[in-house]
């Protein structure tokens, strides 16, 4: 899968794609990752590329001839099939189901946005999909894009150590993930809970269950809203809320 960056700050993604499981899926062929300096296409001496806005107002706005220049070689002159996202505070908010469907594509574009944004007619013509990473202000579209790819990546086959390690992550399934413990079994009287040490599969699995809805319940109960549970999930569930309710009871 291909990935295309376009930034005013190339420089701030060397870290993060340079470590980890993203170095391992670049240098394993699994993607690619392009990083292109929207100032490359700027069309004056000065390199600019962002402006005051008709109509006054604070702030400055990234021009719509870099941006589009930009893209146009990237993509060919545009015959290069792609997804073009642009990351905004505007945008439909990230989530895993998002994430799914991204990885899906073969190649996804991301603009990062910076300063008061971007020149309107950019959104307006060559962009397929705004994407907004949560409810808050950040200074570019840099740590959105950086966010993007790491969790499109994760969905890649042969990414992970394990294929499957994904659909036990927080969100995958539409529930957090069930708590995690290593060695050693005791740590200062802290112990690992003793089903986890039985050896019995079964009871292993279900405990797992249990505990994801459980904090999923109790941290994020609107999750359960738009999740669809199956039968032995809800039976699950009604087991918590019963235990809990017990608790307050005897409180």
């Amino acid at each position: 899968m291909k990935f295309d960056i376009l930034t005013l700050f190339p420089e701030m993604f060397e870290g993060p794609f340079s470590d980890s499981i993203i170095k391992n899926a670049r240098d394993n062929g699994i993607i690619d990752i392009n990083l292109t300096d929207i100032r490359d296409y700027t069309t004056d001496k000065h390199n600019t590329a962002d402006d005051y806005p008709y109509g006054g107002g604070a702030g400055m706005v990234l021009k719509v001839d870099p941006i589009y220049y930009a893209l146009e070689d990237i993509t060919d002159n545009f015959k290069k099939k792609s997804t073009n996202i642009l990351l905004t505070p505007r945008g439909e908010k990230l989530d895993q189901n998002m994430v799914k469907d991204l990885s899906n594509k073969d190649r996804l574009v991301l603009i990062c946005g910076h300063y008061e944004g971007v020149d309107e007619r950019i959104r307006e013509n060559f962009v397929d999909l705004e994407v907004s990473i949560g409810d808050y202000v950040l200074t570019g579209g840099e740590i959105p894009a950086m966010v993007i790819v790491d969790a499109v990546a994760r969905m890649l086959p042969g990414v992970l150590g394990h294929d499957d390690s994904k659909k036990n992550d927080s969100f995958y399934n539409g529930i957090l993930d069930y708590p995690h413990y290593t060695r050693p079994s005791e740590f200062k009287g802290m112990e690992v809970p003793k089903v986890l040490l039985s050896g019995d599969h079964q009871r292993v699995a279900k405990w797992r269950k249990k505990q994801a809805l459980k904090r999923t319940y109790l941290m994020r109960p609107d999750l359960l809203k738009k999740t669809k549970l199956s039968e032995t999930q809800k039976e699950l569930l009604r087991e918590i809320k019963e235990e809990l309710e017990g608790v307050i009871d005897n409180e």
